[in-house]
């Protein structure tokens, strides 16, 4: 079966020995002057057909040999062809170890995202239990279930990184309405810790999701607080430049290493105070840029360690290819 779907891809060699053949026989029995002999012409007929045969049993041999060594990289290709082809496949192996390996590594984040997140969210939990045995203080009983759901909504914000244009609509938002929403939000944290806020937010408006946007800012206060010693004092500020739109988050807490500046947007990156300081699943900071990114915006960080942390919302100023998109 195997050699008669060989002869199938030689047609074209088979078809040139006939054809070859058959020109000759044309030539000599056109000229006049050359006698004709049908045992002569028969002879060469079974001589043509010995040397195809023998052709064909070689080519099919050396199919069969390339088969077996299909995965060898020093077998020696039959064609240009088959050369190309196996190019082809290499480079689709390559490809494929890639995303195997990228999708090795993404579950493993995810693994250890979970497990961090598991950890995170015993600890309000387990404060929780406390109370249930001693005086229960209505407000740190509010603080721990509002730290619950700030895990939640992280994990579930997380969880819908991958399916984010799904669930999305980009309409005109006030930030000025937005960061007072995310102000009100953590005003028991603010209060409690005696942070003082400095609005200096006009109504400016930007082209985004407001629910995805509404998380972003979430995020950027959740971190300033965090990092925010007692008295401190947390700004907001919006800007309008030639050619954007910004909203500046602004602390005068411990600031960030030096050296962690440059990761401090990396998936599960917690740098130094988020070991020293506080626990943290180094998740929050990476979603942000994450959404900012899929918005068609991004979020930049200028700190100094010890004096202030800095983090800015970058919104294009006339242009947002997603509202084309959605035309």
């Amino acid at each position: 079966m195997r050699f008669w779907r060989f002869l199938k891809y030689e047609k074209p060699y088979i078809g040139l020995y006939a054809a070859g053949f058959l020109l000759t026989v044309a030539v000599f029995a056109a000229d006049p002057q050359i006698p004709w002999h049908w045992r002569t012409f028969f002879y060469a007929l079974a001589l043509l057909l010995l040397g195809l045969a023998g052709f064909l049993l070689h080519r099919y041999m050396k199919n069969v040999q390339a088969l077996r060594h299909l995965s060898d990289e020093d077998a020696e290709p039959l064609s240009l062809e088959a050369e190309g082809y196996r190019e082809a496949i290499e480079q689709l192996q390559i490809q494929h170890i890639r995303a195997l390996n990228e999708a090795q590594m993404q579950q493993k984040e995810h693994y250890d995202f979970i497990v961090s997140w598991f950890h995170e969210v015993k600890t309000p939990i387990a404060v929780l239990r406390l109370m249930q045995q001693t005086e229960i203080d209505h407000s740190s009983l509010e603080e721990e279930l509002s730290r619950i759901e700030h895990y939640i909504d992280q994990a579930l914000y997380y969880s819908k990184l991958d399916t984010f244009n799904q669930d999305y609509e980009i309409v005109n938002c006030n930030l000025e309405l937005l960061v007072k929403a995310a102000v009100k939000a953590h005003s028991k944290t603010f209060i409690s810790k005696k942070i003082k806020i400095r609005l200096d937010v006009q109504a400016t408006t930007v082209q985004s999701d407001s629910k995805w946007l509404s998380f972003i800012i979430n995020q950027l206060v959740t971190n300033s607080l965090k990092y925010t010693g007692d008295q401190g004092e947390i700004s907001f500020t919006t800007q309008v430049t030639p050619h954007e739109k910004l909203l500046i988050v602004r602390d005068n807490g411990i600031g960030i290493d030096p050296r962690d500046l440059p990761r401090v947007f990396n998936r599960g990156f917690t740098g130094t105070n988020g070991r020293t300081y506080a626990k943290s699943t180094g998740m929050g900071l990476y979603l942000a840029q994450e959404l900012s990114k899929k918005l068609g915006h991004y979020i930049s960080c200028e700190s100094e360690a010890g004096s202030f942390s800095e983090f800015t919302i970058h919104f294009p100023k006339n242009h947002d290819p997603y509202l084309k998109m959605l035309r």
